[in-house]
């Protein structure tokens, strides 16, 4: 078994004023982020919107694998930080609402723990101390 690195495509963060930025891939869309969280998410922001769409990308794949496709899914992120500097990340609780007609509570939890535990690169790339964990709700 190979385990290598593979590069990443290069992302560029450019200062566009005040304690804003613009951040991307250097001929992709951009996002928008603001360290005062006033016109656009703040960096952790980003960081914890990161964590929940990775592991969404997953949970919708994995529901559409088993022939109940997602229809709706919304991840509310709780998270706490550590109080002293640098003001890391402590935990984090992922609060997934799922629409996806014909899944079941244990499909739907299972679908969420595997993305989070093992397909979310965003989550495995942070620091081993730092708990990440989820709760899933169905939507009607």
């Amino acid at each position: 078994m190979h385990s290598g690195t593979l590069a990443h495509a290069p992302i560029e963060v450019q200062w566009v004023g005040a304690l804003g930025f613009e951040a991307g891939r250097p001929d992709g869309p951009k996002v928008h982020i603001d360290g005062d969280a006033q016109t656009g998410p703040s960096p952790f922001d980003v960081l914890l919107a990161g964590i929940a769409a990775c592991a969404s990308v997953d949970v919708v794949t994995i529901l559409e694998k088993q022939r109940t496709p997602v229809q709706a899914l919304k991840v509310r992120v709780e998270a706490t930080r550590v109080d002293s500097i640098p003001r890391r990340l402590a935990s984090a609780i992922l609060h997934f609402s799922i629409t996806a007609p014909g899944t079941t509570m244990q499909k739907a939890t299972r679908a969420v723990e595997l993305s989070v535990t093992k397909y979310c690169s965003v989550r495995s790339s942070l620091i081993a101390d730092a708990s990440v964990t989820w709760k899933v709700e169905l939507g009607g």
